[in-house]
């Protein structure tokens, strides 16, 4: 038994607190060199290493036309109350045209259809004459349809499949978790101008491209009261979350089968938050779609 004279005594050694020093130092020197790694990583690598995750660079180029179908479950949270649907869900793309169309079976809720035949954006109505909040959203901003974003890999209109055409730049914003994923972010910036903050986010293991989000404020309107008429008010806030996962072979590319779109709306007076989650069981490439097709405009 230790008397308590031994408690005073130094329990580690000189020697000791020197060998377990050098026994750390290189653990500690690969953290280090791991944490520059991500500092360091540019955002040219992250593409190139996402688009090496889809597959070769001629099953890439090959598939020069998509269609994607399955089914979807819808959940709306409005201020009008809360809704559940189930219905399908189809995404047809060819080159830069792409086509996202949603269909149930509610009288007050026909579905959503949206498409880029290449030079015109259009986007259908859910009741006659009157368009949904997604619709109203995407019309506001329809230049990330235009950009290729919507549809992420799913769609051959994807701009990282072809960014020197689309004059867009990437800029590496350092690295984030979503859930238990660790993802490297890219701040996505289209040619022309956007009211939109783009950020696409990638798997930093597999490089997968799993969620796109797009940002707005607007900030509260000031009245003829001045600032102190508009204490109530406040900013609204716009989030649009676009998030893929569930990667399998399909053909020769390596595609999500699960796709989830989130609109979020936050205002004094307004609140929305919608989503749609979408299962994708079948998929067929180069195959001839009508150009017609694209355009969903009175449909």
């Amino acid at each position: 038994m230790r008397n308590i004279r031994d408690y005073h005594r130094p329990l580690i050694t000189p020697t000791q607190v020197l060998l377990a020093a050098l026994l750390l130092f290189p653990f500690c020197v690969s953290q280090t060199a791991a944490a520059a790694v991500v500092v360091d990583m540019k955002a040219e690598e992250v593409i190139a290493k996402h688009l090496e995750s889809l597959g070769a660079a001629a099953a890439r180029s090959d598939a020069r036309s998509r269609v994607v179908v399955g089914t979807c479950h819808a959940v709306f949270r409005e201020a009008s109350g809360n809704l559940l649907a189930d219905g399908g869900v189809v995404l047809a793309s060819e080159d830069i045209k792409s086509l996202l169309g949603m269909k149930f079976d509610l009288p007050n809720y026909s579905g959503e259809k949206f498409g880029f035949d290449g030079k015109k954006f259009t986007v259908g109505y859910n009741t006659p004459g009157r368009r949904s909040t997604l619709g109203t959203f995407l019309l506001m901003h329809g230049n990330v349809f235009k950009e290729g974003l919507v549809g992420g890999t799913l769609s051959s209109a994807w701009p990282l499949l072809n960014l020197a055409e689309r004059g867009a730049k990437l800029e590496f914003d350092g690295t984030e978790k979503i859930g238990a994923i660790s993802v490297y972010k890219l701040r996505y910036k289209p040619r022309s101008s956007s009211d939109l903050t783009i950020t696409l986010y990638f798997d930093t293991k597999t490089f997968q491209h799993v969620r796109s989000q797009y940002d707005r404020v607007i900030a509260a309107p000031i009245g003829a009261g001045g600032i102190d008429a508009q204490a109530g008010n406040r900013e609204t806030r716009f989030k649009f979350i676009e998030d893929f996962s569930d990667y399998k072979p399909e053909g020769k590319l390596n595609l999500p089968h699960s796709y989830t779109i989130q609109l979020d709306i936050q205002s004094t007076r307004y609140s929305v938050r919608n989503k749609w989650e979408m299962t994708l069981n079948q998929f067929a490439f180069n195959q001839e779609i009508d150009e017609k097709e694209f355009n969903v405009e009175g449909k």
